[in-house]
């Protein structure tokens, strides 16, 4: 891959420290594969990408997996196609499997960081507590959904949030394991209320999500924090 562009801003002593990390990827869906996929293209070369599902029609409108093409497809195998295409060097494990407590000691294995993009609540409590009982760091994505404004996403501890449905189940659920605290990436929008249970989504939400989560690992790195 031809890391020249990215070598000139940021220099070639940290474009060495993204090759040398290992990111593991929870949940392939909008936010995940984005993520993913930015991730690689700034010069990330080690990745373990978890997720059980498959690509559906109503995917296409905003997970860089999901095309007419590839429609039935398992998400994580589309996403390690894409990888090896923008990087021959890359080195990709997947795992076309949803995330357990019976499963999770094998899924996540030695790594550098874990992005934690999941809709499950039950799933993605158990992917926090896995990751802060063996000091594992993680990053976890909260809501994008029911949203269409201009996206304003912010890092933050997920014991400062509000606003976000999805946070405020959360929070609840790591309370009761006794975790203090998690850092999360959410939106400042408090998104529209939608009835009928299903969760309406654009284009461009997921796709930032996933932008800011890759530059805030980016920067970690960068910045020796991870």
């Amino acid at each position: 891959m031809d890391n020249s562009r990215t070598e000139i801003l940021i220099g070639e002593e940290n474009l060495l420290k993204l090759k040398a990390k290992h990111v593991t990827i929870v949940g392939t869906g909008g936010v995940g594969g984005y993520a993913t996929v930015m991730l690689a293209r700034a010069g990330i070369e080690k990745f373990t990408i978890i997720d059980f599902d498959e690509v559906s029609s109503s995917n296409v409108n905003r997970q860089i997996v999901a095309y007419s093409s590839t429609i039935g497809q398992k998400k994580v195998d589309v996403l390690q196609k894409m990888l090896k295409d923008i990087n021959h060097d890359i080195e990709v494990k997947i795992f076309p499997l949803r995330l357990t407590s019976e499963n999770i000691n094998d899924l996540i294995g030695q790594t550098d960081i874990v992005i934690d993009a999941i809709d499950s609540v039950k799933d993605k409590i158990e992917l926090i507590a896995y990751c802060k009982k063996n000091n594992i760091n993680i990053i976890s994505a909260m809501g994008a959904g029911n949203r269409f404004d201009i996206p304003n996403f912010k890092l933050i501890d997920i014991f400062s949030t509000s606003n976000d449905g999805l946070a405020k189940v959360v929070r609840k659920g790591l309370r009761e394991r006794n975790i203090k605290s998690l850092e999360v990436v959410i939106s400042s929008s408090k998104g529209e209320k939608i009835d009928g249970g299903v969760i309406g989504s654009i284009s461009y939400y997921p796709a930032m999500s996933g932008c800011f989560i890759a530059s805030v690992v980016i920067n970690k790195i960068i910045e020796g924090k991870i």
